[in-house]
């Protein structure tokens, strides 16, 4: 894989790494949403507001009895995918996982309604779908171009030289 590539995909897990660690971070530091009824709230929005018919009997049955829990495990599962991304270690777990949690909310959030042309699922479901199409897309990457190999020049392991999977970090940000 070309350099410019490299960077790329980099910068595309990095960004939407530094999204996720901003709304965990979020999630995890202030107490509203894990223990002051802001999760609660969003499933409550959800319910109202048109979840897929599939998942209102999971909502009600499961996810509303078991909230605070659920919260918490939202909460750090955002900042752990948001930190593997931007640190490039375990990238294709996070990515599956920050993958399965974008179709769950959209799942969720973006039902058009039973009546509503094919097209109009993937327009109201955009806001999900294009972070679940970037979590794709870092997943697929080679993982021995994570950060530990690619970015951090001459890195050796005990019985493993590296040193052909390293970029030297001038040549990250150069035009």
């Amino acid at each position: 894989m070309q350099t410019s590539s490299i960077r790329a995909l980099a910068g595309l897990r990095i960004a939407v790494g530094a999204l996720f660690v901003i709304f965990g971070e979020y999630k995890v530091v202030g107490t509203q949403f894990t223990l002051g009824g802001g999760f609660q709230y969003w499933i409550g929005r959800f319910l109202q507001d048109g979840a897929y018919p599939f998942m209102v009997p999971v909502l009600k049955n499961f996810v509303l009895p078991y909230a605070k829990p659920i919260a918490f495990l939202v909460a750090y599962g955002e900042l752990a995918v948001g930190l593997a991304l931007v640190l490039g270690i375990v990238v294709r777990p996070a990515s599956i996982c920050g993958m399965t949690y974008m179709f769950t909310l959209l799942f969720l959030a973006n039902y058009p309604g039973p009546h509503a042309a094919f097209w109009q699922y993937f327009g109201a479901s955009l806001e999900h779908l294009v972070l679940a199409l970037c979590f794709r897309i870092v997943r697929i990457n080679e993982p021995a171009r994570s950060f530990v190999y690619t970015y951090l020049p001459a890195v050796s392991f005990v019985g493993m030289n590296c040193h052909e999977h390293s970029i030297p970090a001038s040549d990250l940000f150069s035009g």
